[in-house]
């Protein structure tokens, strides 16, 4: 309970209740979704990026649906 009233206090600390209620939390969400973006583009694992791995992968796709016909 401690911590639900912590985070419920905290939810309480974000202006704009009574004009954008439920909504008022959306820019949290695009700042998260934008760097999210940032990490998947700029950050290696190894010696590759999420975006290395997702072209590799589609560029073979394309290439065996190519074969296959």
């Amino acid at each position: 309970m401690l911590v639900s009233k912590r985070v419920q206090r905290l939810l309480q600390l974000v202006p704009g209740k009574q004009r954008f209620g439920a909504y008022r939390f959306l820019p949290f969400f695009f700042l998260l979704g934008g760097a999210l973006e940032w990490f998947m583009i700029n950050v290696r694992i190894g010696k590759e990026t999420f975006y290395d791995v997702y072209r590799r992968k589609r560029s073979e796709r394309q290439y065996e649906a190519r074969m296959e016909k």
